[in-house]
């Protein structure tokens, strides 16, 4: 069963080739831990320790570096509070937002199949 999806290469020739933006994005967006960050915010508004406990796996430098990415291209929004102690959450953007309700059911695909696929590679 073939899905027919749109291709944004028709309409942009040049889209995905060397020096192009969507090469930028999709290195933030699609990296190992950019995906897994996203996933775990499209629940819902984190602190640093509940997301880093969220993302199983990464380290303290990942994390900032990561988040900082995400921020810098819009996509995730952090908030800090003047409280003592002090307190920073991270949420999802609304391009955030929009960019996970597209990201969603890839993950579903990945999360179906991933089983099968590792087991025929052993």
């Amino acid at each position: 069963m073939q899905v027919s999806l749109a291709d944004p290469r028709i309409e942009r020739p040049k889209i995905f080739t060397h020096g192009c933006p969507t090469r930028v994005v999709l290195d933030h967006v699609m990296s190992r831990w950019g995906v897994l960050v996203l996933l775990a915010l499209s629940e819902g508004t984190l602190r640093w320790g509940e997301l880093r406990r969220e993302v199983d796996g990464i380290s303290e430098k990942m994390l900032a570096s990561t988040l900082r990415t995400l921020e810098a291209d819009g996509i995730v929004v952090r908030t800090s509070y003047p409280e003592v102690p002090p307190r920073v959450e991270y949420s999802l953007s609304p391009l955030g937002d929009e960019l996970m309700q597209r990201m969603l059911p890839l993950v579903g695909w990945v999360a179906e199949h991933a089983e099968g696929i590792v087991e025929r590679q052993a």
